[in-house]
């Protein structure tokens, strides 16, 4: 299965949300009309073919005068015939109602036209009540007052007053927030140095430890060599599980005594991926509130030592946000920024929450690179983020995949 489609099947909560409230926006709205156009067709044939039929009986009536031999009828080769042109009724029915022919199918297609009217969905226009109501809707799917209002007015430009259906707003609506997330899909870069620096940060229970796993085996699977520091040196829980990901990754894992100071971990593990010329050094950090000053103070003090041995680091510093606190996403990118700059994000956990359009809010809010999306515990499920794809998903469209 790829990617997207567990994408997509993960991100039910958040799609289906906006599923159900644009189709409860367009209850009020009409079916399409035109549909009355395909009987008008399929009567106008009907009587055509008639009239051939009705005018060979005409000469017909030479044969009648030697009517003894019944064995005319009896020869049944007009019953025998009769079978098969039933049996393409059905055909020239199916493709009488797509082209407007065809006569004797009318039978065989008065049986398709009950699910006929289902298909043309209600529609309405779009005008100011329902543009209030899809902004409504796209802040309940936790895009923000900001990005919402802008996706809708996008949506609506150059196309106020007209008729509109739910699948085409939901295809309107994944173009835009695609447009939106465009510009912050990168994948983290490699820049060569030795060691390059990876900071991870994010609070308590965001998803950090399992992200820095994850990549240590996929950057190790790509033929980079990686070290990882276990920084969070006060929950012996993250620095057993760094372990486990190293050993299974083939990644050294430098730890410290439990309670021991994070800095000074960070400083030897730097100091020793040097010696050994590391292609990556991955450092864990504590979870830490962004609104505990004094935890944030901490932070920067891990940086501030860092850059006593190499004044250039933390090359990068991901930021690992948890998809389900929807809008506290934003505080937190901008405290974390002040303490740790960050450079990138990695949203989590994507496949048990409602808010997954909250990257849409961070995306249009701070422009910060969006390097990869996890929906699940495997290491499958961390990969580079696609705009695209999550906007489909995030709307219920099915992928090209499936189209295809």
């Amino acid at each position: 299965m790829s990617f997207f489609s567990k994408l997509k099947s993960r991100l039910t909560k958040s799609s289906s949300r906006l599923d159900q409230g644009l189709d409860a926006l367009m209850e009020t709205g009409e079916p399409e009309a035109p549909e009355a156009a395909a009987p008008a067709p399929v009567a106008e044939p009907t009587p055509e073919p008639q009239p051939a039929p009705r005018a060979e009986p005409a000469p017909a009536p030479a044969p009648r005068t030697e009517p003894a031999p019944l064995s005319t009828p009896v020869s049944t080769p007009e019953p025998a015939p009769a079978p098969a042109p039933q049996a393409e009724a059905p055909k020239r029915g199916f493709f009488s109602r797509l082209i407007g022919g065809g006569g004797e199918p009318a039978p065989g297609a008065a049986t398709s036209p009950p699910s006929a009217p289902r298909a043309p969905e209600r529609k309405r226009v779009l005008d100011d009540d329902l543009l209030e109501q899809l902004e409504e809707l796209l802040i309940s799917a936790d895009l923000g007052v900001d990005a919402a209002l802008r996706v809708s007015a996008n949506l609506a430009e150059g196309r106020f007053g007209r008729r509109v259906g739910a699948s085409e707003i939901k295809a309107l609506l994944a173009e835009e927030v695609a447009r939106v997330l465009e510009p912050v899909a990168r994948p983290l870069p490699l820049t060569g140095l030795k060691p390059q620096v990876v900071l991870v940060v994010g609070v308590n229970g965001s998803g950090k430890t399992t992200t820095i796993g994850k990549l240590a085996m996929q950057l190790r699977g790509a033929g980079k060599s990686v070290m990882i520091a276990a920084g969070d040196t006060f929950r012996a829980a993250a620095v057993e599980q760094l372990q486990v990901w190293g050993e299974r990754a083939g990644v050294p894992v430098m730890t410290a005594p439990q309670g021991s100071d994070p800095a000074s971990l960070a400083f030897d593990a730097l100091t020793r991926a040097q010696d050994e010329g590391a292609d990556l050094l991955l450092i864990d950090t504590a979870g830490r509130l962004q609104n505990r000053a004094d935890l944030m103070a901490e932070l920067e003090k891990i940086v501030r030592v860092i850059r006593k041995k190499d004044p250039t680091a933390p090359h990068d510093t991901l930021l690992v946000l948890d998809a389900t606190v929807g809008q506290n996403a934003l505080s937190q990118v901008e405290l974390f920024r002040k303490a740790a700059d960050v450079t990138g994000l990695v949203m989590t956990k994507l496949d048990g929450t409602a808010k997954g359009g909250v990257l849409v809010a961070l995306a249009d809010r701070f422009g910060l690179p969006i390097h990869a999306i996890g929906v699940g515990e495997s290491i499958e499920d961390l990969a580079p983020f696609d705009p695209e794809e999550f906007a489909r998903a995030l709307v219920g469209m099915a992928g090209p995949e499936d189209i295809a």
